[in-house]
């Protein structure tokens, strides 16, 4: 299950990376909400989703590998990316929901692990 979880976290990641980057080079891509909360210029969400895209990768990199440490690091960078994401509901809603649904079983996955 935490391996399942890493490959989630590694293609999860990436893919949040990737949004990021169509963020940053063409932001008129996106859905612009006139009169939302959290409202940043689309180039300042692209990065937010690049980094913490980033951030999901690399530990599910480690989680894939065993590393104990990354399992608690992902739980907390994976929370991360559940508020990113519901952040940018607005601005890209369909993957939005998506990610959070995802992200949640990750968390499950790396909470629900015990050494047999």
């Amino acid at each position: 299950m935490v391996l399942f979880a890493g490959v989630l976290m590694l293609v999860g990641g990436l893919l949040e990376l990737f949004r990021g980057i169509m963020a940053v080079a063409r932001d008129d891509i996106f859905v612009t909400t006139p009169r939302y909360v959290f409202k940043f210029d689309l180039t300042s969400w692209g990065w937010i989703h690049v980094v913490v895209g980033a951030l999901v990768a690399l530990t599910g990199i480690f989680v894939i590998r065993g590393v104990v440490w990354a399992r608690m690091v992902g739980v907390v960078i994976v929370s991360i990316s559940v508020l990113d994401s519901f952040l940018a509901i607005p601005y890209y809603p369909l993957w939005s929901l998506v990610v959070i649904a995802l992200d949640v079983f990750v968390i499950w996955a790396l909470c629900a692990y015990h050494d047999a």
